[in-house]
């Protein structure tokens, strides 16, 4: 392997600290990016503004969950200074061919190796860079855990871990991936599954599914019941409290 003095010595510096950056993989890149977005997050009112309208109240949850704010136009050359190569940003989907933030005017997530954003505009709600979503968010956090509560979105995850249920974890959808599934079966664990009370019944018929899969698989699985026409999030929202979202957990269970 050619070592970063002998690099240093056969093309220019900014070039070989664009391919040092390439050799390190895209963790350090995500890491660098996260922080950025964190970074402008009070930086720019709509984005508080907006978390606080989805009910993250306190500090501690959104440094909890690293969460920023893509205002667009600056990550380009942000990480250009660091010695990221536009073509590097553009091959991991954070910037597009014209060099625009993929993930402009969107609170931004950071996952386990990819970064979840959501729009607080008019473009489409969800995005996340190409590949793998990863495992249960947070799972090393709750994996001890002898019970879990498993939502579907992050913001269900903020309110209720701001709530003080810090045995919650997210799928980032309705229907566990192979990982997912690994993980909540890989210990003696209780699952209570509080998706989304949609009108449509989908939320209702997807945790029915997860409940009799992990059934299947030996893992005691239980369906919480939300008022109809809400999700854990607009259940706080809306002004309900950690007390009576603990009496919701204990009706789901026989």
């Amino acid at each position: 392997m050619i070592r970063f003095a002998e690099l240093y010595h056969k093309v220019k510096f900014p070039q070989a600290v664009a391919l040092l950056r390439q050799w390190c993989g895209v963790a350090p890149l995500l890491e660098q990016v996260t922080n950025f977005y964190r970074m402008q997050l009070n930086r720019h009112r709509e984005a508080v503004c907006y978390l606080r309208q989805r009910g993250l109240q306190t500090s501690e949850v959104i440094d909890h969950m690293r969460i920023g704010y893509a205002p667009g136009r600056c990550l380009r050359a942000w990480l250009g200074q660091l010695g990221y190569a536009p073509t590097a940003l553009h091959q991991a989907g954070l910037v597009n061919a014209s060099g625009y933030d993929t993930y402009a005017h969107r609170i931004v997530f950071p996952l386990e190796g990819n970064l979840y954003g959501r729009s607080i505009g008019d473009a489409a709600p969800h995005r996340f860079l190409p590949g793998r979503k990863g495992g249960l968010y947070a799972w090393e956090q709750v994996r001890q855990c002898g019970e879990i509560i498993l939502v579907e979105g992050l913001f269900d995850y903020a309110v209720l871990w701001q709530a003080g249920f810090r045995n919650v974890t997210c799928l980032l959808s309705n229907h566990p991936n192979v990982t997912q599934l690994q993980q909540l079966c890989d210990g003696p664990r209780s699952v209570y599954i509080a998706f989304d009370s949609d009108a449509n019944q989908s939320g209702q018929r997807a945790a029915q599914c997860v409940v009799h899969r992990l059934r299947a698989h030996g893992v005691p699985a239980f369906q919480v019941l939300l008022p109809d026409g809400h999700d854990p999030n607009s259940f706080f929202v809306q002004g309900g409290n950690a007390q009576q979202f603990q009496l919701l957990l204990e009706a789901a269970r026989p």
